[in-house]
């Protein structure tokens, strides 16, 4: 038997949906009537339920909605020499230092190692985050990395067959080299593993110790032309992808 999805001091869902700034009052209504909105995945058609949009997931034509003032995930280009963190007992920079301007509590979707920049995402959605760090999911996360030597393109096809370290196997999703200048190349590097330094671990394994490493991709979402330091809200089509990836629509 389904759980009832009302909840009976909360927030009627058209106006849940209103808020979302998908539709009217009546719109959001019309909507509800012609089975076009699901919560926790069960099509709802009673005009007078009541949901928690801040723990139950309300979706419209397979879409999920937020409310804008209580969900928010956000993008920062994370600077070299910052740790992922919220705060540092040793009061090296964290993260918090570029997120003061957002009053919701934050979480950190991951880590990336003190020495290496790039995209990082941090979110107030518990769920989102967990599905997001754990690796039944498979999230794909890109790197761009500056290597010792010059990268042979066989490696490619090698890395693609995986490679297997000390704490079990790595599977690469993709590989391409990007350029090369003396005695350095710039590789771009995909997979879905989270553990510690697994990047810089991957490529010394096979020879090319990294000089410098950028993420530049986690998921859906893409670094673009965030600069250093820089945040920006995930929103629109990139927001519902972000969601949609972890089964959360």
């Amino acid at each position: 038997m389904r759980n009832d999805p009302h909840v009976a001091d909360g927030i009627r869902l058209q106006k849940v949906i209103s808020q979302a700034g998908l539709a009217s009052r009546r719109h959001a209504e019309k909507l509800i009537t012609s089975g076009r909105v699901t919560v926790d995945g069960q099509v709802v058609r009673q005009l007078g339920i009541r949901v928690d949009p801040h723990t139950q997931v309300i979706s419209v034509d397979g879409n999920r909605i937020f409310v804008e003032d209580n969900q928010l995930t956000i993008a920062l280009n994370k600077p070299v020499g910052v740790v992922s963190t919220m705060s540092d007992p040793d009061g090296r920079p964290c993260l918090a230092d570029y997120t003061a301007e957002y009053p919701h509590r934050l979480y950190h979707v991951g880590r990336l190692d003190t020495d290496t920049a790039g995209l990082i995402l941090l979110t107030n959605d518990g769920e989102l985050s967990h599905r997001l760090m754990h690796p039944s999911w498979e999230v794909p996360k890109t790197y761009v990395a500056t290597v010792s030597g010059e990268v042979p393109r066989g490696l490619r096809n090698k890395l693609l067959r995986g490679v297997r370290l000390e704490d079990g196997p790595v599977e690469i999703r993709d590989f391409a080299i990007k350029d090369h200048y003396g005695d350095l190349t710039l590789i771009e590097i995909t997979l879905h593993e989270g553990r510690n330094r697994i990047v810089r671990r991957v490529l010394e394994h096979v020879g090319f110790p990294v000089v410098e490493l950028v993420r530049t991709q986690f998921g859906p979402v893409h670094i673009g032309r965030l600069h250093p330091g820089v945040t920006r809200k995930i929103e629109g089509d990139v927001l519902r992808e972000l969601y949609r990836c972890v089964g959360l629509t």
